[in-house]
């Protein structure tokens, strides 16, 4: 079994940046953000996804929701991964928190465009 990178971060046995932690989660500064501001919330218990546990995503989301407020007057993604197919690369739960600006130019993995052209 491999070591989840998530768990060691929140038990303090790996490095990260962190922002601010809880009892019950953890936020930290990405190894790549995609903006300025870009932060990671994860839940100190290991669940692997969202729907892995409902009542510790709840918590985490809580905390995302807490950081958000840091940022009143920006609009933001909230982002997070279910399996491979969806981009999850890190089997443990954690929530993205992305600042965003009009003219920012990050797409996200899908748009209405998109769509309509794959359609």
């Amino acid at each position: 079994m491999t070591t989840c990178p998530f768990c060691e971060i929140a038990a303090g046995r790996a490095p990260a940046t962190v922002v601010r932690e809880w009892d019950d989660a953890i936020a930290i500064l990405p190894l790549n953000p995609v903006t300025d501001g870009h932060l990671l919330v994860l839940p100190r218990e290991h669940v692997t996804d969202f729907a892995d546990d409902p009542a510790v995503s709840a918590h985490a989301m809580n905390r995302a929701a807490e950081l958000a407020g840091d940022y009143p007057a920006g609009s933001m993604n909230l982002i997070t991964s279910r399996g491979d197919a969806a981009t999850q690369t890190v089997f443990h739960l954690h929530l993205h928190l992305v600042p965003r600006h009009t003219g920012d130019g990050l797409a996200l993995p899908w748009t209405r465009q998109q769509k309509r052209a794959a359609a």
